[in-house]
């Protein structure tokens, strides 16, 4: 497990939540090549999706950017590894 190592960038995440994640994405850097961003970021999501209810969105990469509405209480940016990880439930539409 690495999340001790995890580097935190941004979030609005309660700790508890934040915890999570950070494990999430390490179990699924145990479980998928590092190259495989699709297959974590899909992990991450479901797991997500499981615990907090439907409509969380999970991005995963080396280098990205984004533009987007979220929740409150829902973001988390953080780094582990060499990889990015940017977790988010969607915002309400207006």
């Amino acid at each position: 497990m690495l999340e001790g190592k995890a580097i935190v960038k941004e979030t609005d995440m309660p700790m508890k939540m934040q915890i999570q994640a950070m494990s999430s994405a390490s179990h699924a850097l145990d479980v998928y090549d590092v190259s495989d961003c699709i297959s974590i970021a899909a992990f991450i999501k479901k797991e997500f999706d499981n615990m907090y209810g439907t409509g969380w969105q999970c991005v995963v990469g080396s280098n990205f950017g984004g533009f987007f509405t979220h929740s409150p209480g829902t973001f988390m940016y953080f780094a582990l590894e060499t990889l990015n990880f940017l977790i988010f439930k969607r915002g309400a539409c207006s």
